[in-house]
């Protein structure tokens, strides 16, 4: 779980800061800075959401969906070694799902 939350922060930070190489990579899919900005924020924000029972899945689901959204978008250049570098990050979320969240009470 600390390993998703701290991708999710350092990743996210990368691109709340419009990083060269995140903007390499993103610029490629037509995604302007203000637009990888929001990704970012909506990264860190979901890493965020983890550290919390309540809102736990939320930030799963939403952090699997952007890492989604990523794999989706090296399959349309159909760089398959992108969507290799992406799947375990993918997985990892899904298997903390099903692990939950270590303080639930229930």
């Amino acid at each position: 779980m600390l390993c998703a939350i701290f991708m999710g922060l350092k990743q996210g930070y990368a691109m709340l800061t419009a990083k060269p190489e995140m903007m390499d990579m993103f610029s490629k899919w037509n995604f302007s800075r203000n637009a990888l900005m929001v990704n970012g924020a909506i990264t860190m924000l979901s890493a965020i959401l983890i550290l919390f029972p309540k809102t736990f899945v939320w930030g799963n689901f939403l952090m699997a969906a952007g890492i989604l959204m990523i794999i989706c978008l090296h399959l349309l250049d159909k760089d398959l070694k992108g969507v290799a570098i992406e799947l375990p990050f993918l997985l990892l979320n899904l298997v903390i799902i099903y692990l939950q969240h270590p303080l639930k009470t229930t």
